[in-house]
């Protein structure tokens, strides 16, 4: 292995610090995350009433699958 000089280790750094800017092409994670959104819909009937048809239906299905039959 080569002796490592400064030099050649700023241009090991340059090289991969170009690497990594074409890898990632700009692109910046969001900042938010699911948490964000937690409880947004708390207070909208609408949902309670699509989680409501929601749970009826997969307790149906829990059931059908107890009952050994396909719904």
């Amino acid at each position: 292995m080569p002796e490592l000089t400064l030099e050649a280790l700023a241009a090991r750094v340059a090289e991969l610090e170009r690497k990594l800017s074409t890898t990632t092409n700009g692109v910046v994670p969001p900042t938010r995350d699911w948490r964000s959104v937690v409880g947004m819909f708390d207070d909208s009937e609408f949902m309670a009433q699509v989680i409501a048809e929601g749970q009826a239906i997969r307790e149906a299905q829990r059931k059908a699958a107890r009952e050994g039959r396909d719904e």
